[in-house]
């Protein structure tokens, strides 16, 4: 029997997560670990108690869906609406945050990255250098590391 490493078992629950999305353009999913512990999981969707994308079709704006909030977004607000601390936890992502994603992850302390899908946002993965943010595909190649 192989054991999956921790980076494999918790990006495979955030695959998992994504499954619950409500935007048919893209299903992500985002899990908040601490010391090999799920603090939080999120998934891209409509504010609670707001029509899905699902039920209502996508409202979009310069080409991307804005009825929905991001899966990053969605588990820092489930830290912060539980009181949750995310100082120090590592943040396991489907795909690659965006720039506003980037920004969140950066002020909630978050201090490592593992994404599974490229998203072509430059400005997100410079502003997580300069924080001293690491970032790693999934196939474990680090993107960059700061020390």
């Amino acid at each position: 029997m192989t054991r999956p490493s921790w980076d494999e078992y918790f990006m495979n629950i955030a695959h998992e997560v994504a499954c619950r999305s409500t935007c048919n353009r893209a299903q992500v999913g985002a899990v908040i670990v601490k010391d090999k512990r799920i603090l939080t999981t999120g998934y891209n969707g409509s504010p609670r108690g707001l029509p899905h994308c699902t039920e209502v079709g996508c409202l979009m704006e310069n080409g991307h869906c804005v009825r929905t909030l991001h899966a990053e977004q969605n588990a820092i607000i489930q830290a912060a609406l539980h009181g949750v601390s995310t100082r120090g936890a590592d943040i396991y992502v489907t795909h690659q945050p965006c720039f506003l994603c980037a920004k969140m992850i950066i002020n909630a302390g978050i201090v490592r990255i593992v994404y599974a899908k490229e998203y072509p946002d430059d400005r997100s993965r410079n502003f997580l250098q300069e924080a001293g943010v690491t970032l790693i595909s999934v196939n474990g190649e680090s993107d960059f590391q700061q020390t």
